[in-house]
This record gives C-alpha cells, sequence and structure tokens, in this order.
C-alpha cells in the first residue's frame, strides 16, 4: 500500500525516480525499492517524501491513491449522462405539449365553426340605422369572414403538426 501510493503521488506530481531521489537526498535505487515494496522508509524519512510529494504522511500510510483524472472523467461522464437525460425528458415534455396544444386549437376551431353555422350570422338581421349597431355589426361581420377564410388553412396546419408530434412507441 505505502508502495504504491508513494508511486501514485510521483507521478501525480510529475516527478521521476531521480527527481525524487535528488530532493530527498537518496540514490534512486532507494526510490525504487519503496515503490516495489522491497524496503520502507523510516518515520524521518516518510516525513520528508510527503513534504516532497506535497501529500499529508496520513495519506501515504492509507488506502491507495487513486488517479484523480480517472475519477474526474468518471464524474463528468456520469453528470453530462445526467444531463443528456434531463434534456431528453424536457424534449419530450415540450413535445407532448405542443402535440396537445394543436389538437386543443382544431377542437378550438370546429366548435367555433359549428356555433356559427348553428347561429347563422345573426347580426345580419339588426338594426343598421344606429351607427353605434352598423360599426358594431360591421366589425363582427369582419372577424367571422376573417375566420371563415384563415381558419381552415390553421385547422390543417394544426392537423397536420399534431400528426407529427404523435408519440411514435
Amino acid at each position: 500500500m505505502l508502495n504504491e501510493n508513494i508511486k501514485t503521488a510521483r507521478k501525480s506530481k510529475g516527478l521521476s525516480q531521480q527527481e525524487l531521489a535528488a530532493r530527498l537526498n537518496v540514490v534512486r535505487q532507494t526510490i525504487s525499492k519503496w515503490e516495489k515494496g522491497l524496503s520502507v522508509p523510516d518515520s524521518d524519512l516518510l516525513i520528508s517524501i510527503s513534504e516532497a510529494l506535497d501529500t499529508p504522511v496520513s495519506t501515504l500510510l492509507g488506502e491507495n491513491i487513486i488517479a484523480p483524472e480517472a475519477d474526474g472523467l468518471k464524474a463528468i461522464s456520469a453528470k453530462l449522462e445526467v444531463i443528456n437525460l434531463q434534456l431528453a425528458q424536457r424534449k419530450t415534455t415540450r413535445k407532448r405539449i405542443l402535440h396537445w396544444l394543436l389538437i386543443s386549437l382544431c377542437i378550438a376551431i370546429a366548435a367555433i365553426f359549428a356555433a356559427l353555422c348553428v347561429l347563422e350570422s345573426p347580426y345580419l338581421g339588426w338594426d343598421y340605422s344606429s351607427p353605434e349597431t352598423a360599426v358594431l355589426g360591421v366589425a363582427v361581420h369582419s372577424l367571422e369572414w376573417l375566420f371563415v377564410r384563415t381558419a381552415p388553412i390553421i385547422l390543417i396546419g394544426a392537423a397536420i403538426g399534431a400528426f407529427l408530434t404523435r408519440q411514435k412507441e
């Protein structure tokens, strides 16, 4: 455990065995023996190693040091996976909402058409001698005329949109 931790800490700092040996005033073969587990540094050298590697002694004596890059990549990929799932759910929800809005638009247009057919333009029987009634009658007639002309196009577009946004299983 100690041998692996020394080796991992040394490599994470970008030091060679020769460079670490120079910092500790020992020969390179001593570092090699420590990393192979053939010998163990004494307590004074252990403190010097921890200072040279900027690593606490408890970390050197404790569990294996896991390379931070692997953990970082795993954490990033896990976060990206969660983000991708959230974006997919959001896209599905928006598509579903759009689908039902288009269906509602089709139903509303059909209901207004039905109401116009049943009412048979009652404003045509109004007395247009009063200026207020005449203006109101022309406004209602204009809105009805505009609706009758544009509603079929909107209805066809909404029906096509509802068809294209349906849930495919």
